[in-house]
């Protein structure tokens, strides 16, 4: 009965010294600018932008035949800071790409058959009426 009592204000003394010697430390609330908002948002995207191209299989094709795993490539862009995310989505985008210079000059060949449906000189578009 006597080593349970001097358990238990031993327990009770250090409970409370541990009680008493954590600090609480203030809450900060500060204003958080539309720009770092921006900036963080942007950074996802930026990120997404990377992984959504790595879903590509012709892209999944050519790293495999350079010897480069596809989940190593994922965990890469992972690590990768918000910057540098940035500068190689930039320097994607300034490469010339296959798929866009598709994607443009088959824009370029609807907007001159639709020119072309409404002079006249062809048929091809049964909505584009031509000028009389």
């Amino acid at each position: 009965m006597r080593t349970s009592r001097l358990l238990r204000k031993t327990g009770s003394l250090l409970l409370a010294a541990s009680l008493l010697g954590t600090s609480i430390a203030p809450a900060q609330a500060a204003m958080v600018g539309t720009a770092q908002v921006i900036a963080a948002e942007q950074g996802s995207l930026d990120r997404a932008r990377l992984v959504s191209l790595l879903e590509r299989e012709d892209l999944q094709r050519q790293l495999t035949a350079m010897g480069v795993d596809v989940r190593q490539a994922r965990e890469r862009i992972a690590s990768l800071t918000d910057a540098e995310v940035a500068q190689l989505n930039v320097r994607i985008g300034e490469l010339p790409a296959g798929g866009a210079t598709v994607l443009g000059v088959f824009v370029l060949l609807l907007i001159v058959l639709v020119i072309t449906d409404a002079m006249g000189v062809t048929d091809v578009f049964s909505f584009v009426h031509p000028a009389k």
